[in-house]
């Protein structure tokens, strides 16, 4: 099942005490690969990574969030872990650690993804994170 669809994402992002939040509506593709619901987009200036692909993958209790092109990363989440990841950005890369707080997938039921995880770099907290995606 491939389809074409528009997805609402808002990104939440909690530093030093202060709430940043970002919303993109966009056209992606979302696919079904055995258990996974799989969603791919490309991303524009409004996310600061224009010229890349994002794609989210995600089966309920873990989600895998890649993107490729102008910038580069696997982001793997999966509740109650911490995981490791390179972070590459226009301007460098570093080395993230993410732990994954919840994953509810309900994108077969009522078309909605919800992402909670934190971030930290050189093992100091850089932020807490919400993504909630919405497709339409």
């Amino acid at each position: 099942m491939k389809s074409n669809v528009m997805i609402s994402l808002t990104s939440i992002q909690w530093q030093d005490g202060e709430k940043c939040e970002t919303e993109l509506i966009t056209q992606a593709r979302h696919t079904k690969s055995g258990r996974f619901d799989v969603i791919s987009y490309e991303d524009t200036e409004a996310t600061g990574f224009e010229g890349s692909v994002t794609t989210i993958k995600t089966d309920g209790i873990s989600a895998y969030i890649t993107r490729e092109g102008t910038a580069n990363s696997v982001l793997s989440l999966e509740v109650g872990k911490k995981h490791f990841c390179q972070y590459e950005t226009p301007y460098g890369s570093m080395q993230l650690g993410i732990y994954t707080h919840n994953v509810d997938n309900t994108i077969a039921e009522n078309g909605k993804l919800y992402l909670k995880y934190s971030l930290d770099l050189n093992a100091a907290p850089l932020s807490d994170n919400e993504l909630i995606m919405t497709i339409q």
